[in-house]
């Protein structure tokens, strides 16, 4: 879903602050660059970040839960840890720097569960079974309290003709990024940091 979030929501957003081309870069589940995403670790990630062509900035979008090493540490213990490991590796950088989505990116999907009624052919009835999950957390980035309680299942097992890559990414665009914003805390501040860049983005 984070290639299409960037090319649907994100890259179009982002050109009225001066920062294009903004270069979305998958990495897959057996870290290879270009083949779709997947689990990540904080040495795969640091070693394609550092190995990428020349950018005037750099940033990841990656979900924790698809950390292999994440370990006990909270989403801003381990997105610290990449950001040094980062440093270490590239101590002149002063325009890399990492994003980690806490649990899933899906669970921005819950700002504006009306957004699943014309994208998702929703029913009036998975639209309030949606609402009410998204009513019982703070915001939709702390969704997921349990093993099966990712965003993402909650979402297929209320729409059952949902498919992450094919709607999330609309979804999100019907939201919104302002409501998005308005309800997603650590996704304001990370879009706010960009917005500032003003420059040519790679998204790995």
């Amino acid at each position: 879903m984070e290639v299409g979030f960037v090319k649907e929501v994100l890259l179009n957003y982002l050109r009225r602050f001066g920062i294009d081309p903004v270069i979305p870069i998958p990495i897959n589940p057996r870290g290879r660059v270009g083949a779709g995403g997947g689990n990540v670790s904080v040495n795969r990630l640091v070693k394609h970040i550092v190995r990428l062509p020349k950018h005037d900035a750099v940033t990841s979008l990656v979900d924790i839960d698809g950390f292999r090493d994440k370990g006990e540490r909270s989403v801003e213990a381990l997105q610290e840890h990449l950001a040094q490991e980062i440093q270490k590796k590239i101590p002149d950088s002063k325009q890399m720097f990492p994003y980690i989505q806490r649990h899933e990116l899906e669970g921005l999907l819950f700002s504006d569960t009306n957004a699943f009624r014309e994208v998702a052919l929703a029913s009036e009835q998975d639209i309030e079974a949606l609402s009410n999950i998204r009513l019982q957390f703070n915001t939709p980035e702390d969704i997921n309290d349990d093993p099966e309680g990712a965003p993402s299942k909650r979402i297929m097992r209320t729409l059952r003709g949902y498919g992450k890559v094919q709607h999330g990414p609309s979804v999100a665009r019907k939201a919104g990024l302002e409501k998005i914003r308005e309800e997603c805390p650590r996704f304001h501040a990370w879009l706010k940091c960009l917005e500032g860049l003003n420059a040519n983005i790679a998204l790995n």
